[in-house]
């Protein structure tokens, strides 16, 4: 397994489309992002997209892996491969919004994000169709953070 950075453009936008279901969305955000990259033989598997939002924050708006190679630590490897190099680009502070249930929001406290607020209504006003995890409907965003400054 290979990690990098590289141009969103190279990922195809059906990776995209398994942690956003809105091309729109996803389209806003890869403008101006950096993109990280699992790939295995040479086939990209696993993409995250992250953007400065601040003088020392950015927040990731995307983190997929391809259904076939889940479960098996791809995702957890690529965000730390993205959280170290958002350190050496001098960010303190990244930022996501998830869903306010569902595997993802274990997932990102397990990596050590912390819930700072709540979006009400995000999806339902954000997104044209709703978005549902085990018959459940999505309707606010939790908007987390972590702090990566390098310690001293």
């Amino acid at each position: 397994m290979k990690y990098l950075e590289l141009n969103p453009k190279e990922v195809p936008i059906q990776l995209f489309l398994e942690a956003d279901p809105s091309e729109k969305m996803i389209s806003s955000y890869l403008t101006g992002s950096w993109c990280y990259a699992a790939k295995a033989n040479e086939k990209i598997i696993g993409a995250c997209v992250a953007q400065l939002t601040g003088s020392n924050t950015a927040e990731i708006f995307n983190i997929s892996v391809h259904p076939n190679h889940q479960k098996q630590g791809i995702g957890t490897n690529l965000l730390n491969f993205t959280l170290k190099n958002l350190i050496n680009k001098s960010i303190h502070r990244v930022e996501l919004g998830t869903g306010a249930f569902g595997h993802q929001l274990t997932y990102y406290h397990r990596i050590g994000f912390r819930v700072e607020s709540v979006a009400k209504n995000h999806f339902i006003n954000n997104y044209s169709e709703p978005i549902l995890e085990n018959g459940i409907q999505h309707k606010d965003m939790l908007r987390l953070y972590m702090d990566i400054r390098k310690k001293a």
